[in-house]
């Protein structure tokens, strides 16, 4: 199998925590320095997959649909929406972190089968939030893969998208028939309520980190 070498580094805007680019063949991982686990692995996408078919699956005859993906990570995300949608889509993706766009533009872009290259696909480099707080009403699916889940892991900014002010940001920046999705780690009933709070219908769906039947238990909340 060989061993991991790492092939890029970054640091988070704003509190300075580094990632790792790991490559192992054709494998890949992201990791935070100096902690143990992945916070990605080239070969456990489904969940990331499932959370952009169950959500464009709901915009299907949408005529010219805008999509916005909050985190590109590895592209997986991206690649299954732009697989799900059809050649009049427009798919945003807000990224952070200046250097996992160009890790998927190289070498990392090979995984998810280079969807940046599709001409549908844009990058706006900056927090996600920035595109919520706008609140344009024209996005006919928002997609929140920004951290761990409610709680965020890796830069606590980020747990205002799971705020009731950010779940009402999000829920303006939606088409009147808009769908809203948001990945997890894990379940949180407290998560599930506000939502609903909000004024949305909700479905928790249990989705596996590798494929159906395999890998952990992630959590996709889809909201409208």
């Amino acid at each position: 199998m060989g061993r991991f070498q790492e092939i890029g580094t970054a640091t988070i805007p704003g509190n300075g925590t580094r990632l790792r680019l790991l490559q192992r063949n054709d494998e890949f991982s992201i990791k935070i320095a100096g902690t143990t686990g992945e916070l990605m692995n080239s070969r456990l996408h489904g969940s990331e997959d499932a959370l952009a078919t169950l959500a464009c699956e709901r915009i299907v005859g949408v005529p010219g649909p805008r999509v916005l993906i909050g985190g590109l990570g590895m592209g997986f995300t991206l690649a299954a929406a732009l697989s799900a949608l059809a050649e009049d889509a427009r798919v945003t993706v807000a990224e952070l972190v200046p250097e996992v766009e160009e890790w998927n533009r190289g070498p990392l872009g090979a995984a998810a089968g280079y969807p940046l290259n599709d001409a549908r696909a844009s990058v706006h480099v900056g927090d996600v939030a920035e595109l919520l707080r706008e609140g344009d009403g024209n996005w006919d699916a928002i997609l929140l893969d920004v951290d761990n889940g409610p709680e965020g892991l890796t830069r606590k900014e980020n747990n205002w998208i799971y705020s009731p002010d950010g779940i009402a940001a999000a829920q303006k920046s939606l088409s009147p028939d808009g769908i809203l999705a948001y990945w997890s780690a894990g379940p949180e009933h407290a998560f599930t309520e506000r939502l609903r709070r909000a004024g949305f219908s909700v479905e928790p769906v249990t989705v596996r980190a590798l494929r159906p039947g395999k890998g952990a238990r992630h959590v996709i909340w889809l909201a409208w």
